[in-house]
């Protein structure tokens, strides 16, 4: 389970809801709670302002930390 993924479920809300406050896809949403694809950074941007919470927190995992 991707990191977005448990934040809309921690919140209790619908991907489709989600889908369209954010402007996007439900089939878009569903490929970047997958892990299938990665979101631009609008995208990344107006997901994490729905999901009230930092794009650092959604995709920060994806950063190598040496």
């Amino acid at each position: 389970m991707t990191p977005i993924d448990k934040r809309i479920k921690e919140l209790g809300l619908k991907k489709g809801w989600v889908a369209e406050k954010s402007k996007v896809s439900k089939s878009a949403l569903s490929l970047i709670c997958n892990g299938r694809s990665d979101p631009s950074i609008k995208v990344a941007l107006r997901l994490a302002r729905v999901l009230n919470t930092t794009v650092e927190d959604l995709w920060g995992h994806l950063i190598e930390q040496k």
